[in-house]
């Protein structure tokens, strides 16, 4: 297998703590701006994947404007609904579609779902794997992916060390079970690692930054993070779905393109985006309410190549 490529990375793959005997978090986005060779292959180990209606819940710890939530719960509703224009986010995630063409399981028509709002900090601003489950569980406990997004005060285990953001599954119980991730606000402890190109990055090849395409490099470099994340649990839920290596560090359908947004890319540089002439901000999605977002390449099953949308 091609799982020696990443030793090329300024940053080893991490290893998945698990929360406790049923369940488990993996599945992360490590603070990398490198572009990855892509693996040969994704197996599918035959695991259960997501399917039906699907609500995505999210969960929002710490201090966020209005303004800042509307740019994420705005993402979540472009995954299934057209935006006026492509390429978009919808045309983007339907990618995924090729994984369940190898499983029994129908493709699933994500819907963005209730929205919590904890911003008087109800754990603290220093927060655990565990923490980061029992936000989850706030949201749908079944047919859900819940989302908790923290803020930029808010320090979580591992963040900015070895991942932006990572992905997880509740343990069994009667109703069943849900999907969660989770995704930091790295605007203030490690930009130049989890929002970029939005920002200089910390390592590695220096370029300038890319202006944000909704004005906030905080926002605009979760939009990245959680679209990663969302590949990844539809295609790979509960550990044994559609991954490469080992599966307590998979390489997943968006994590195995790390630093790949558009053709003619390669380290340090994000490839050929779309330029929008009034703002110079730099994308490669059209979403909805006329949003625009930077979305991560996608590990094409059929061709076994990382693929783009421009």
């Amino acid at each position: 297998m091609a799982f020696s490529t990443l030793q090329t990375s300024f940053f080893t793959l991490i290893v998945c703590t698990l929360l406790v005997s049923s369940s488990c978090s993996f599945g992360a986005r490590e603070p990398a701006a490198l572009v990855e060779d892509a693996p040969l292959s994704m197996t599918y180990h035959k695991g259960a994947l997501l399917t039906g209606r699907i609500s995505v819940n999210l969960i929002w710890y710490g201090k966020f404007t209005p303004a800042q939530r509307a740019i994420l719960s705005d993402f979540v509703s472009s995954l299934t609904s057209s935006a006026k224009s492509e390429p978009s986010v919808a045309t983007w995630f339907k990618t995924t579609e090729k994984y369940y063409s190898h499983s029994k399981a129908r493709f699933p028509s994500l819907a963005l779902g209730k929205q919590i709002l904890d911003d008087s900090y109800s754990l603290g601003k220093s927060l655990t794997d565990v923490h980061i489950q029992k936000l989850a569980s706030r949201g749908a406990p079944s047919n859900a992916v819940n989302v908790v997004l923290t803020a930029d005060d808010v320090a979580v285990e591992g963040f900015c060390m070895s991942r932006c953001a990572y992905h997880g599954f509740s343990p069994r119980s009667k109703v069943g079970r849900f999907a969660y991730i989770w995704v930091g606000n790295s605007v203030t402890q490690c930009p130049g690692q989890c929002a970029w190109p939005f920002h200089q990055p910390l390592y590695g090849p220096q370029s300038p930054p890319l202006v944000a395409p909704n004005g906030d490099v905080g926002l605009d470099g979760m939009a990245i993070n959680l679209a990663s994340m969302v590949e990844s649990v539809v295609t790979n839920p509960f550990q044994n779905g559609f991954y490469q290596g080992p599966k307590e560090a998979p390489l997943e359908a968006a994590t195995a393109c790390t630093g790949k947004y558009a053709k003619g890319a390669y380290p340090g540089y994000a490839g050929d985006l779309l330029v929008d002439p009034s703002t110079s901000a730099s994308y490669n999605a059209n979403g909805v309410n006329g949003r625009k977002y930077l979305v991560p390449a996608i590990f094409d099953p059929a061709t076994s190549s990382c693929t783009t949308l421009v």
